[in-house]
């Protein structure tokens, strides 16, 4: 009987192997794989943060930029615009009546009423009253050479200074009280404030010599140092055989006219306080 015979081939296809989850003997001696690092990524760049002011800047320059382009529109849209016509105004024209003639009744001030100031008014009337029971000397206007002559020891020389500071008027009030306090109010009145405070300047510039007051002078309560002071002579003017004397001066200015008050004790003595009323009630007056 013959016997077939299989190929080792052919019996191997034939039997059932091995399970497939047992152990291969060559993968078992196979050296195991080296793991490979994963690759590292670099962090995106982060932006840096923006400043505050430069917003700020921005929104300020996009406004800016807003009105000037919305002021240029206006002015582009009205340019080529007729102009609109106002409303007829409810009375056209005013009426004033006719200037009357001069005539005996007429003066300065009736005149020239619309254009007229107190300043304007008669000088002697801008004088302070002498007090009760003081004798007056003397109160109304004087003429600018009359004034020159009574006041400057060069009469000339001064009434050239006057005319050159354009003097306008001059007015004055002169008492004596007790035989004791003599007082001299004068005022000067210029055609411009530039005259007046060329003499007051003048005037005020030598009071402070020996000859004079000898001192710096005080201030006139309520009146600003550049429109006002007062001076007491530092020491008595005595001459033999006559009672010691006393000079004080108060030099003041308001607007266009001058405040010139002299005031002279012949016992050789002088109440400041006197003197500052004086001025006071003086500049008040005006």
């Amino acid at each position: 009987m013959e016997h077939e015979q299989t190929s080792p081939e052919q019996r191997k296809e034939g039997e059932v192997g091995p399970a497939s989850d047992a152990p291969d003997p060559m993968r078992a001696v196979e050296a195991p794989e080296t793991a490979v690092a994963p690759e590292t990524t670099a962090a995106p760049e982060v932006p840096g943060r923006r400043h505050r002011g430069r917003t700020a800047l921005l929104i300020a320059a996009a406004a800016a930029l807003g009105v000037l382009a919305g002021t240029a529109t206006g002015y582009a849209v009205q340019y080529d615009r007729p102009p609109t016509p106002l409303p007829p105004l409810a009375q056209p024209s005013m009426t004033a009546p006719k200037p009357l003639a001069r005539d005996e009744a007429s003066s300065t001030r009736s005149v020239n009423a619309n254009r007229w100031h107190k300043s304007d008014e008669d000088l002697a009337t801008m004088l302070i009253e002498a007090p009760g029971g003081a004798k007056t000397a003397f109160s109304g206007s004087l003429s600018p050479d009359a004034y020159a002559a009574d006041f400057y020891n060069h009469p000339g020389a001064g009434l050239r200074s006057l005319l050159r500071d354009d003097v306008r008027r001059i007015a004055s009030v002169k008492w004596a009280e007790d035989d004791q306090n003599f007082v001299d109010v004068y005022l000067l009145q210029f055609r411009t404030r530039g005259g007046a405070d060329s003499f007051q300047r003048g005037q005020s510039s030598y009071m402070p010599d020996k000859d004079h007051a000898g001192n710096d002078g005080m201030a006139v309560p309520g009146v600003p140092a550049a429109f006002g002071r007062a001076w007491v002579d530092s020491e008595q003017h005595a001459k033999p055989g006559y009672l010691p004397v006393r000079d004080a001066r108060a030099l003041l200015r308001r607007g266009d006219i001058l405040i010139d008050i002299h005031y002279t004790n012949n016992r050789g003595k002088v109440d400041k306080n006197a003197v500052l009323d004086l001025a006071k009630r003086q500049m008040e007056r005006l």
